[in-house]
């Protein structure tokens, strides 16, 4: 068994907790659009976008190359504006035995913060790369999708 571990890292969202919780469940796929160098495709697989159970598969930029990610939607709240997404194939699970991607708004004294949230286990002991360069990428993620809201 593999090591296990948790990321959180909170991103104060000046463009609106609602618009980021919206693009997130409803219009992933628009993601590419908004940053290109990050996300490359994000293609509904099976359901339908901003419900659980859908299957979305990620093209992704991660350190300067291609990658995938399968992920079901696993978790929807809409009273915490979270979403929350179980990886199941993709680069990803090369190094990880599970990786679950939270994402949730909260809202205190009028200030939206996004928080991203990374669990995950190691495929085994031989494996001790945590993923803060992944972590890193939701963080620009959410700062250009903050840029991009900003500017309309």
């Amino acid at each position: 068994m593999g090591l296990t571990g948790k990321l959180i890292a909170a991103i104060e969202f000046k463009a609106g907790g609602d618009v980021f919780h919206e693009l997130i469940r409803h219009n992933p796929h628009q993601l590419s659009n908004i940053t290109p160098g990050n996300i490359q495709g994000c293609d509904l697989h099976e359901g339908e976008f901003g419900h659980v159970g859908s299957i979305i598969n990620w093209r992704y930029t991660h350190d300067g190359k291609e990658k995938t990610a399968k992920q079901v939607v696993q978790t929807i709240d809409e009273e915490q504006k979270l979403v929350q997404f179980k990886t199941f194939e993709g680069d990803l699970m090369e190094l990880y035995k599970t990786f679950l991607v939270t994402c949730h708004v909260e809202t205190k004294n009028e200030i939206d913060m996004v928080t991203w949230t990374f669990e995950y286990e190691m495929l085994n002991d031989d494996v001790v790369e945590h993923p803060i360069t992944p972590l890193s990428v939701a963080i620009d993620i959410t700062k250009a999708i903050e840029t991009h809201h900003a500017a309309k």
